[in-house]
């Protein structure tokens, strides 16, 4: 049970400090947006589901509030950043100049990948 609570804390440790990285290094708004939510979330339910095996192994408690936090969070973020990634599309945001398929504005305005591109 120790080789797991270490798994989780180092795990969610690293996949939080890779999404720190994805943030900085990612070259527009959309790629950076999906380095924080995707990554932030694992990391942090795993840094939660690690501190919970804690409480629960070590201590012998069960503390339901951080089972209920992970949940709300793994609900909360992956919505938040398709909300955030809509907004800006709306506001039109321009994705990064190497970026080949927009099926957002595929869908939504009927063209297709060839009619955006210059020869």
């Amino acid at each position: 049970m120790t080789s797991l609570i270490s798994i989780l804390l180092l795990g969610g440790s690293l996949v939080t400090s890779f999404s720190m990285i994805g943030i900085v290094r990612l070259p527009d708004m959309y790629s950076r947006l999906h380095a924080a939510t995707k990554g932030a979330t694992l990391g942090v339910i795993m840094l939660m589901l690690g501190t919970f095996f804690y409480f629960w192994y070590v201590k012998g408690e069960i503390d339901s509030q951080i089972l209920l936090a992970a949940v709300f969070i793994l609900i909360t973020a992956p919505v938040s950043g398709h909300m955030l990634s809509r907004s800006a599309f709306h506001a039109d945001v321009e994705p990064y100049k190497l970026t080949v398929l927009n099926e957002l504005r595929r869908d939504e305005t009927g063209t297709d990948v060839e009619d955006d591109v210059e020869d």
